[in-house]
């Protein structure tokens, strides 16, 4: 009797170790199962070198979501771009989207700057002003072979 309350105490206490393990692999890993609290936009670039699934999206500074895809589109022969937001945050149609640097060789990200539109944007829209990433490499090749103005 003793031995079989020993192994039911110790498969108990496996059997919540491996649901805690399981709630923080989808807790740090991100992932949604339960309610979609964001929407999906999309946003068009020249370039977005450095720029990777998951990177944030920010706003004065602040993340309010994530890069969902990075595509090409084929027909226009730049990048696309869907990026989810969280269901709290408004955002206009004529907001900017750019793709910005964290510090000097930092990560790559999307801010968003406020517009002052009344149109507000939902799910599956676009936005339509976008600024590329700087390349720095092409910045210093150019000014290297005096092709800079």
């Amino acid at each position: 009797m003793k031995k079989f309350s020993l192994e039911t105490s110790v498969g108990i206490f496996v059997l919540i170790g491996i649901l805690c393990i399981g709630y923080l692999a989808i807790k740090l890993g991100k992932m949604e199962w339960l309610g979609n609290n964001n929407y999906e936009l999309t946003a068009r670039f020249e370039s977005v070198s450095g720029l990777k699934v998951g990177a944030q999206v920010e706003m004065a500074g602040v993340p309010i979501g994530r890069i969902d895809s990075i595509n090409l589109d084929k027909d226009r022969q730049i990048a696309l771009v869907k990026f989810k937001i969280q269901n709290g945050i408004v955002l206009t149609d004529d907001v900017i989207a750019s793709v910005k640097t964290s510090g000097l060789i930092g990560d790559k990200f999307i801010k968003i700057s406020p517009g002052g539109s009344e149109e507000i944007l939902h799910n599956g829209d676009a936005i339509t002003e976008t600024e590329s990433s700087l390349d720095i490499e092409d910045l210093i090749s150019k000014y290297a072979f005096g092709s800079v103005e």
